[in-house]
């Protein structure tokens, strides 16, 4: 009976980042959840891969080519669609500066994608949701992907730390304006998860044993741990829960 719940059939979701990494992840589990997928990435190769994948749950799937920071083109997709119920905000990205040599044009890149594009695609699928006008019956569910570092901070990631813990601020006044709706907005923050946005770092010994030396679970989390909790979120087993954050940390921000 509770299972139930976690069936995503009839559903439709949007995917950013889907080309790879937590996107794909993100966007297979809701496949085999039942939802049908609207992915969205900047590489086509990536999203017809993904695409193939997800066609073998028996599921819809439509892909876009796009930079979700090119506002014009974004607004153009989301429009076009005719239904959405969940949108797993995911696209993002990070590069590691200390706060002393942090670059304007690198702080601006990053503000720019993590926040304003973040920001603009989910009042635009917020809008969308709305049309429908069973919404407030059905429900709705945003999930913005976060990071444990949009609860604490660490080194060489200052800006990342600023657009993550803003995302969490956002999160919290989306809920709050969307709730009477019936559209819930999450975030979930993950850990390091070996992707190919973080395989980079990961190279470095050093840096691998001081990041496992945080969390005390003592592994890196996978790709399929950051998948089932948006799938949780996204279904009706969270539909009680709204305005939070949901840490896939291993424990690193229990300290």
């Amino acid at each position: 009976m509770y299972l139930k719940k976690f069936n995503l059939k009839n559903k439709t979701a949007v995917v950013t980042g889907a080309g790879k990494g937590l996107g794909k992840a993100c966007a297979i589990a809701l496949a085999e959840a039942g939802a049908n997928l609207i992915i969205i990435s900047r590489t086509k190769k990536d999203l017809d891969k993904v695409a193939k994948e997800i066609r073998k749950y028996k599921s819809k799937c439509s892909s876009y080519v796009c930079d979700i920071t090119k506002y014009d083109e974004i607004k153009n997709i989301i429009n076009q669609l005719t239904k959405i119920d969940i949108l797993i905000n995911n696209a993002g990205n990070n590069i590691p500066e200390h706060f002393t040599k942090v670059k304007t044009k690198d702080m601006e890149y990053l503000v720019k994608i993590n926040t304003i594009a973040t920001f603009n695609l989910a009042q635009l699928c917020a809008l969308k949701m709305i049309e429908n006008k069973s919404r407030k019956k059905i429900g709705g569910s945003i999930i913005n992907m976060s990071s444990q570092m949009g609860h604490v901070g660490g080194p060489i990631r200052s800006v990342y730390n600023m657009t993550k813990f803003g995302l969490e601020g956002l999160t919290k006044g989306m809920s709050i304006d969307l709730a009477k709706y019936n559209i819930r907005v999450n975030t979930v923050c993950p850990t390091f998860v070996v992707t190919p946005m973080t395989a980079k770092f990961l190279k470095s010994k050093r840096f691998k044993k001081e990041v496992l030396g945080n969390i005390p679970l003592g592994r890196f989390a996978e790709l399929s741990d950051i998948a089932t909790a948006t799938v949780f979120l996204a279904s009706d087993a969270a539909s009680m829960i709204t305005g939070t954050s949901l840490l896939v940390d291993g424990g690193w921000t229990a300290k």
